[in-house]
């Protein structure tokens, strides 16, 4: 091994994934300017994964496999696979997503440029049968002490990193001791806030970092009933993290409650759109969305947000009203969207 290349540990989980395996290990052993090794952790399958996981380490050297005897759910996989890198960088890649032509090299080039980063991420676009071409731009770096990223992501309220394009350095790893079991749905976001609290977070702007692949059996595929479950689950990683490892940062009651604000008037939007009528929502949701936001943030009732929501509790929109919120709703996503790709916050 070249020395003076950075050591990458890529750690691939996988559960019935075995058809998306070969594409997801070539897109982390194919990377230049880094020195890759990859770890499969198969969590007993049962549809034959682990011998295309075999089949792939018998080919290459780089390539070794944890095999589990007995399901043990997808956080422990995870950190069984974290565990056991030894690379002085380290990436958890699912099984059905792809890392993007030259996105280690970028990652690292960032993070030894800037020794104080422990976590960088990137964009990585969403692909169902074969990944958009590489984007021609230009790299840019963004480096945010992890104090002011914290700060960005309790206002947004959501997690900011989709996950293929994140990279950690591995004694930040070490230190953050793998995901939360406990928080099944949110771990990753939670391990972003943890790895924030001890070191500052980079980005790489510009050219694709990963690749998100969308298909029926995604973990993360999620209906309405889905959203009301994610967003409080959301809550209650903010909650957690701030009564735990970050009860000690400054200001943190103050973020919390800065986090609880936006989930609950992100509740009663998705309530405005459940009353719509939009997607078919089940009316029965949209008061479920509401008593959410209550809960969350009992301020919620005095705001103006809520009160244009109230006059329509009793009396549906018209058509006309739809239409236009429906397309209001439309374009401020595009915008958050927008700002999100360009700033990465």
């Amino acid at each position: 091994m070249n020395a003076t290349l950075p050591r990458v540990t890529v750690v691939v989980p996988c559960y019935n994934y075995g058809h998306y395996l070969p594409a997801a290990v070539r897109s982390a052993l194919e990377q230049p300017g880094v020195e890759v090794d990859v770890i499969i952790v198969d969590d007993a399958s049962p549809d034959g994964s682990v011998a295309v996981a075999r089949a792939l380490a018998s080919r290459d050297p780089r390539v070794r496999v944890i095999e589990h005897e007995q399901n043990r759910g997808h956080i422990r996989t995870y950190n069984d696979g974290l565990a056991e890198a030894t690379g002085e960088y380290v990436v958890l890649l699912s099984a059905d997503d792809l890392l993007a032509p030259g996105s280690l090299g970028r990652s690292t080039a960032l993070m030894r440029r800037h020794p104080s980063v422990g976590l960088v991420y990137g964009y990585a676009p969403e692909f169902s049968d074969a990944p958009p071409p590489p984007s021609r731009s230009r790299a840019r770096e963004q480096v945010w002490k992890g104090d002011r990223w914290l700060q960005r992501i309790c206002d947004r309220g959501t997690n900011l990193i989709v996950n293929p394009e994140a990279i950690l350095r591995r004694d930040v790893m070490d230190r953050l001791v793998g995901y939360a079991p406990d928080l099944p749905q949110t771990a990753d976001m939670e391990l972003w806030m943890r790895a924030a609290a001890i070191s500052d977070v980079g980005r790489v702007a510009g050219p694709y970092q990963g690749f998100y692949r969308v298909h029926d059996a995604n973990m993360h595929l999620t209906d309405y009933r889905g959203l009301l479950t994610e967003i409080r689950a959301r809550r209650d990683t903010f909650t957690a993290f701030f009564a735990g490892p970050g009860s000690g940062l400054p200001r943190a009651v103050e973020r919390r409650d800065a986090a609880h604000r936006t989930l609950a008037r992100e509740a009663v939007r998705l309530e405005r759109v459940a009353r719509n009528g939009d997607g078919g929502l089940a009316p029965e949701l949209a008061d479920e969305f509401s008593a959410f936001a209550v809960e969350t943030w009992p301020g919620i009732t005095g705001t103006r947000l809520w009160r244009q929501t109230a006059t329509r509790r009793h009396r549906p929109a018209g058509a006309l009203r739809r239409t236009v919120e429906s397309r209001v709703t439309e374009v401020t996503g595009a915008l958050r969207w927008r700002r999100w790709r360009r700033y990465g916050v």
